[in-house]
């Protein structure tokens, strides 16, 4: 006993105490006006200590217990005849069910109250949010990856007890108080995510999608005021899947179907851009001085390169042109010519510095990596057919991060969420920071593709993109999905504005539309649609934080 002091002791104290945790309350998550997105409810977990039921009361308890929780006779009866130190009968019980049961102040019933989490949106941006298991933490998106900053640390309750276990009465229990999650304020705007969300499924039903993604985001920080990606699931719900199926699912089937059901598709999933593409394409040509706007081409429907015929999508060409009106009427000819004459390597260099070949590093885990050539692999068939945006795939915010460089004067930023953490008192914790990197292209490229990709707009085929009052710059896209000659389309639409001076930039993806597939017909109604709305929203705003 002298030399196992320590040991004895320990065991002499967990004889002598009974130790319960008070779960510590998860910190909360807000939008950048402070309206909560994730907070907690009280719940209570109701358990059982055989050592202080009676004898008397023990049907009694059984049936209570069975007909308040919900819960099978023959289960409950199992856990109140069990000799354990405590038997759990159910967690996250309403409070105000567990208020009744301790009012029978029943023998040997425990009713402690825990918190669970509660999304008061319901399926608002659920796939950038995330959600917590059981133990209340983290499983996928800003709930995993801030699960340090929210997740609290949890008190405990510690009750004298007699030799035989059984708590004494009269005796004095200490507590140690539990430690509040901090909150994380985000960059996410409720208003803007409630009607992109909206414009999304409505998209969503009228096409017949598979899935309807949209990013609205500050193109100069990097801040994400909306990511969508519909259909979202419900948070309080989460293993609930969000749609109806009559069929018989097994265990896997059903966690396969969540998995992908809880996928992000602006960050997990990879796609081919196609002709939105062409922005990164002009860029390159600019920087390197190899075409000016008035350098002309001629487009007689189609480019042989090598043994491949590769076609533009006006068949009958658009015949002589400039580099402005090619862009504007984006001819596949022209960006053929274009990236034969920038090459491989001044075409790699560029993707890297504007983020093409790397992470964005944005804030939610689980971001895809581009899908490309090995640069010693790149012949002049892949190098035409890369210059207008296919047989490479990145993410949505991979590209969305690109061609903010190109419009915002040049600076690579990380696009984000977290903005700031403070505790429960409102005190600063941290003011999260993310990396930029400037003049990954030059001022005066980027003032000539604001120029260029304004004149997409007003003139050219993005006319959809048009926002009466405001001058709109973008690029349409129809990305045909692989195999080739399938038949299904990715239609896509990035646009940004005010054009000469941008404030927002946004991007619509439309995953197999049914009927017309056109990024420039269905795709740019919808980023037009959201800036009809919420550019005045955004832009006012701004005029009052100056």
């Amino acid at each position: 006993m002298v030399f196992k002091s320590e040991y004895y002791g320990s065991r002499a104290l967990e004889v002598q105490e009974r130790e319960r945790k008070i779960k510590a309350p998860r910190g909360r998550i807000l939008d950048r006006n402070g309206k909560v997105i994730a907070s907690n409810k009280t719940v209570c977990t109701v358990s059982v200590i055989y050592n202080q039921i009676k004898e008397s009361e023990k049907e009694k308890i059984i049936s209570i217990l069975s007909d308040e929780l919900k819960v099978d006779e023959n289960e409950v009866r199992k856990k109140v005849e069990k000799i354990s130190v405590r038997e759990k009968i159910k967690s996250n019980v309403s409070k105000k069910v567990g208020d009744k049961i301790r009012e029978y102040n029943l023998s040997g019933v425990k009713v402690d109250e825990d918190y669970k989490r509660y999304y008061p949106y319901e399926s608002l941006a659920s796939k950038v949010l995330g959600f917590t298991g059981g133990d209340n933490q983290g499983i996928i998106g800003l709930e995993v990856k801030y699960e340090k900053y929210l997740k609290g640390s949890d008190g405990l309750i510690l009750t004298p007890t007699d030799s035989r276990g059984i708590e004494m009465e009269n005796a004095l229990e200490q507590r140690q108080e539990p430690i509040p999650g901090n909150d994380l304020e985000t960059s996410i705007d409720v208003n803007i995510q409630q009607y992109a969300e909206q414009i999304a499924y409505n998209t969503l039903v009228t096409k017949k999608a598979n899935y309807v993604s949209i990013i609205v985001m500050n193109p100069n920080n990097g801040e994400i005021y909306a990511m969508v990606n519909a259909p979202e699931f419900n948070l309080n719900e989460p293993y609930k899947l969000n749609y109806e199926t009559n069929e018989k699912l097994s265990q896997k089937k059903k966690q396969d179907l969540l998995n992908r059901m809880w996928r992000n598709q602006c960050i997990n999933d990879t796609y081919e851009p196609g002709s939105t593409f062409k922005v990164v394409t002009a860029t390159v040509a600019l920087e390197n001085k190899l075409v000016t706007l008035d350098t002309r081409f001629n487009c007689p429907g189609f480019r042989v390169v090598d043994d491949r015929r590769i076609r533009c999508h006006k068949t009958t060409g658009h015949g002589s042109e400039t580099f402005l009106q090619g862009t504007m009427n984006s001819c596949n000819p022209v960006f053929i010519d274009v990236g034969l004459k920038v090459g491989a390597q001044k075409f790699y260099a560029q993707m890297k510095k504007l983020g093409l070949m790397q992470k964005t590093g944005i804030d939610i885990p689980g971001e895809a990596s581009t899908i490309i050539h090995k640069i010693k692999n790149v012949g002049p068939v892949e190098l035409a057919t890369m210059s207008f945006g296919q047989s490479f795939q990145i993410t949505p915010v991979q590209y969305l991060v690109a061609a903010s460089a190109v419009v915002n004067g040049g600076k690579l930023i990380t696009p984000h969420f977290a903005v700031a953490s403070k505790d429960s008192k409102g005190n600063l914790i941290e003011k999260f920071s993310h990396k930029e990197t400037e003049n990954v292209v030059s001022k005066e490229t980027s003032d000539t593709m604001r120029y260029v990709l304004e004149k997409v707009i007003s003139e050219g085929t993005g006319s959809k993109g048009k926002v009466e009052g405001y001058k709109v710059g973008g690029k349409t896209a129809t990305s045909q999905k692989l195999p080739r000659g399938s038949g299904k389309y990715i239609a896509s639409f990035m646009g940004f504005a005010p054009a000469d001076n941008p404030q927002v930039i946004a991007m619509a993806i439309i995953d197999e539309p049914q009927g017309i597939y056109y990024g420039g017909q269905v795709a740019a109604p919808v980023i037009s649609n959201l800036y009809k709305n919420i550019l005045p929203y955004i832009l006012e705003g701004k005029k009052q934080g100056e």
